[in-house]
C-alpha cells in the first residue's frame, strides 16, 4: 500500500492529499504532528529521502517521491482513478502543469515569506507585509482574469491540488480584494470539494499554530 508522509496542517500534504482522496486510491498516511508513536521513524524516513528532508513523501514500495507536483503526477501515471489530474493530452498537460506553478510560485511561495517573517521575528515588518501584499495581489488579478475562461467544477485535477490549499492560506494573510469577485467564488466553491472539505476539518485542531493567527472563518 501506499504511504504519505506529511503534516495535516501543511499546504502541501494538502495537496497531495487532495488527489489521494479525489481518487479514493488506498494509502496510510504518516502524520508528522508530534502525536504519532512512530513520529522519530517518520521523521528519519523523511529526512533521508530529499536534499532538504521536507514533505509530503510519497512511498510506493521502493520508491519514494517527493514535492507534491511530482507527487500527483505519479498517482495519474501509476495510480490512476476517476479523477483526471492530468490531461490525457500532451499540450493541455503543459498548460495545466504551467497553472499549477502560477499557485505555488505566486500565491503560496509568496505569501510564505510574511509567515516566515512573523516566525523569526514575532511579528510581520511593514517593508515585508507590503511586498507580499503587492506580489499576492497582482497574482490574485491575474488569476481571477484567467478564471473567466476555467470553468468551475467537481473535478480534481493538478490545477484544483495546487490552488485550494494556496488560496485557502493566501486569503488569511493578504484578503482577496473586492474586485477579484471570480477568484472568492472559486475559492468558496474549492473548499466546499469533498476531498479539500476533508483536509480542511482534519487539520482545524491545528490552527493555533499559524504564526499570524488564523482568522475566525473557514
Amino acid at each position: 500500500m501506499l504511504a504519505l508522509y506529511g503534516h495535516p496542517f501543511s499546504s502541501y500534504t494538502w495537496k497531495a492529499l487532495i488527489a489521494l482522496y479525489a481518487n479514493g486510491t488506498p494509502f496510510t498516511f504518516h502524520s508528522l504532528d508530534g502525536e504519532n508513536p512512530d513520529q522519530a521513524a517518520a521523521h528519519d524516513r523523511v529526512q533521508q529521502a530529499s536534499p532538504m528532508g521536507k514533505f509530503p513523501l510519497l512511498v510506493d514500495g521502493s520508491r519514494e517521491v517527493f514535492e507534491a507536483t511530482s507527487i500527483i503526477e505519479y498517482l495519474a501515471l501509476h495510480h490512476p482513478g476517476p479523477a483526471p489530474l492530468l490531461p490525457a493530452d500532451a499540450d493541455e498537460a503543459v498548460w495545466t502543469r504551467m497553472i499549477d506553478r502560477v499557485f505555488d510560485n505566486y500565491v503560496m511561495n509568496a505569501m510564505q515569506d510574511s509567515v516566515d517573517d512573523a516566525i523569526r521575528h514575532g511579528t510581520v515588518s511593514a517593508e515585508v507585509q507590503g511586498r507580499v501584499e503587492e506580489r499576492v495581489t497582482r497574482a490574485y488579478r491575474w488569476i481571477d482574469a484567467w478564471l473567466t475562461g476555467y470553468a468551475m467544477s467537481a473535478t480534481i485535477s493538478l490545477i484544483e491540488c495546487a490552488a485550494a490549499p494556496a488560496l485557502f492560506y493566501a486569503d488569511w494573510v493578504v484578503p482577496i480584494p473586492d474586485d477579484c469577485a471570480r477568484l472568492r467564488t472559486w475559492r468558496a466553491h474549492l473548499l466546499a470539494l469533498p476531498p479539500v472539505a476533508r483536509c480542511v476539518e482534519d487539520a482545524r485542531r491545528f490552527r493555533h499554530y499559524f504564526p499570524l493567527g488564523a482568522p475566525d472563518r473557514d
